[in-house]
This record gives structure tokens, C-alpha cells and sequence, in this order.
């Protein structure tokens, strides 16, 4: 499998795009430069503390709440989890993309068309004009233990277990503040979006996206336009741009922000909202000189939580939008619809 490794046709010197990568015309980037940069919001979490004034508190919360309508994308700040600890995820994670590749094919998981499977892997085609994307991986369950199989995860570099062990544990903590705020912000308990998707249950989900340089990025991207299945999806990016969010009819870059978290309003959170929320419209594009990376965590219901809007939220004006079901049923409709 090496030889079809994104990482290693990268290497290999080439100076135009294989066709198996060549994005139909109205898929094209373009050049990134041409895109414009989109200011999504930046959200100070410290406000959520619990010392913190009630009016700060609630002005959050509502700010919080309008990105998640509005943009379905923000970036926070002031989020708790310590530089240094983002630091160290990117480097393990980057250092076992410099491994040897017989030693990185040990960890090549047997991933199916539409599927995405523990250990090592490049993306497959799931659409119709099977065009590939520019972009290898590393995947894994993160949380809750009961989930994960450490056997799975790199042995090299030694400290990979010990950093992504670290580094979820404080991540907990951002998710649970912002299910909070988006819960609160609808007017109904301060857990009921946590409840209504599994509760302490939840899981966490870690994908490491290795982008390489590109000979022709304006033809590429690293991954299609799609809206992620999770609930929310929490992500630090390296400092090479290469996220666009779709927005008013037009593909703006995510302006990077040092330190910040990218969260992603995912399908869950916009069905248990009743579209309240909106799971935003994304993809990635890729540089022709730069290596990028992003450490996107997943945080998802369980297989066999029924996900369906919050009573709460619907009445005969405001009737359900989406129908109740669980999330292994959802994950595979939705793959299936991809690949149609």
C-alpha cells in the first residue's frame, strides 16, 4: 500500500497532479490566496468559569449560541487546556508521520470504501467520480476508556499514549463547558444536550489529517465538502491555512488563530436542536509547499443512542425536522448517501 500513501506520491518528486487526485472544475479551490479570509468568531471560555460575574457568564453563552446558529464554526480561547499540552499533541502526532513507512504500514488499518477504521490509512473515494483526496490519516478512539484499544495506537513516538491520555482528559472539560453554553442558550437544562446524546457515555474520537505538499493545490483539495456526523468536533490545526467553511453562498479560509480551538457544529447537535443549530458546510484545501496538519477530535453519541430533536424544542409551529434514530443507523445512511 505505500505506493498509494499521499505522503509518498508527495515524495516522490512529481511535478504534476495525478488524475486520480483532479477535482472536477466546479470542485477546484483555485489558488488559496484568492480566497477570502473569514473572521468566524473568537470566544473567550474563561468567562465560563465559575467565578465568574453572572452577566459575563451569560454574555458567553449568548455569544456561543449566535456562532453556533450563524456560522456553525468558532474559534475559543482561554480554553483550559495548556499550551504546552497542544504543543506536545502536534509533535508525537507529526513525528509519527516522519516514521519509516514499513513502520508506520505495521499500524495500516483495512478500511473499506465509506468506512474509517482504527490505525493508519488514506482517504477513500466514497462518491460517485471517485477522485481521491490529498491526505493521509491516523485515526483512533480517544474516550471513554472502555472504548479504546491503546494496542492501537503508535508505539513510536514512545510518548503518543501518555500526550493523547493527557490531552483528552483536559479536552473533556472544553466540551462539557460548551454543551453547557449551547444548552443553556436554547432555554432548556444545563445538560440536556449531553443527555439527549449520551451523557457520560459520549465518545471521543482522534484523527490526525497529514496534508503534504501538493504540486497543483488550485486542483486538489485534502478532504471534500461534507458536514461532520459527530455532535461537536473540537480541532487544532498546525499554522498552515487550508480550512474553508462555506457561508452565503461562497468558500471562505478559517483565519488561524495560535492556541485557539476550531469547533465544529456537527449533524448531532443540529438534529437534536431541530436546526436550531447548524452543522457547518466544510473541506479542506492544500498547500504546494507546506506541510499541514490538523488534530480534529470527534465527540459523538454512542452507537446505540437514539438521537431525534429535544421535545423541548418542537410544537405544532415548530414541528420535528428530522426523524429519530440511532447514530450507527445515522452513520450508515449518511455514508451510504455519500457514496451514491
Amino acid at each position: 500500500m505505500a505506493a498509494g500513501r499521499v505522503q509518498s506520491i508527495a515524495g516522490s518528486g512529481l511535478q504534476s497532479l495525478p488524475p486520480q487526485f483532479i477535482r472536477v472544475p466546479h470542485e477546484r479551490p483555485g489558488a488559496l490566496k484568492n480566497s477570502p479570509s473569514a473572521r468566524v468568531p473568537l470566544i473567550d471560555l474563561s468567562n465560563l468559569g465559575e467565578d465568574v460575574p453572572a452577566h459575563l457568564r451569560a454574555k458567553t453563552v449568548a455569544e456561543i449560541g449566535n456562532a453556533a446558529e450563524e456560522w456553525g464554526l468558532f474559534q475559543v480561547v482561554n480554553h483550559g487546556v495548556p499550551e504546552q499540552l497542544i504543543r506536545r499533541l502536534q509533535e508525537v502526532g507529526k513525528e509519527f508521520f516522519e516514521l519509516p513507512q514499513e513502520e508506520k504500514e505495521r499500524h495500516a488499518n483495512q478500511a473499506e470504501e465509506g468506512t474509517l477504521k482504527e490505525g493508519y490509512g488514506t482517504k477513500l473515494a466514497h462518491n460517485i467520480d471517485g477522485k481521491l483526496g490529498w491526505n493521509d490519516y491516523y485515526f483512533h478512539m480517544l474516550w471513554p476508556p472502555s472504548v479504546r484499544n491503546i494496542q492501537t495506537w503508535p508505539k513510536r513516538p514512545s510518548a503518543y499514549a501518555e500526550v493523547n491520555e493527557k490531552y483528552v482528559v483536559a479536552l473533556l472539560a472544553v466540551m462539557n463547558k460548551l454543551l453547557y453554553a449551547l444548552s443553556v442558550n436554547l432555554g432548556i437544562g444545563e445538560n440536556a444536550l449531553k443527555e439527549a446524546m449520551g451523557g457520560d457515555d459520549l465518545e471521543m474520537e482522534m484523527k490526525i489529517n497529514y496534508y503534504p505538499p501538493c504540486p497543483q493545490p488550485e486542483l486538489a483539495l485534502g478532504v471534500p465538502p461534507h458536514t461532520d456526523m459527530s455532535a461537536l468536533t473540537l480541532l487544532v490545526p498546525n499554522e498552515v491555512p487550508g480550512l474553508q467553511l462555506h457561508k452565503n453562498g461562497h468558500w471562505y479560509d478559517v483565519n488561524y488563530v495560535p492556541n485557539a480551538i476550531i469547533v465544529h457544529i456537527g449533524d448531532q447537535i443540529e438534529i437534536v436542536s431541530n436546526g436550531k443549530y447548524k452543522a457547518v458546510l466544510h473541506r479542506s484545501v492544500v498547500s504546494k509547499d507546506k506541510l499541514r496538519m490538523s488534530w480534529p477530535v470527534f465527540c459523538s453519541p454512542p452507537a446505540h443512542k437514539i438521537v431525534g430533536p429535544l421535545k423541548q424544542l418542537t410544537n405544532k409551529e415548530n414541528p420535528p425536522l428530522y426523524n429519530a434514530k440511532t447514530y450507527a443507523e445515522f452513520k450508515h445512511r449518511k455514508l451510504n448517501k455519500l457514496e451514491q
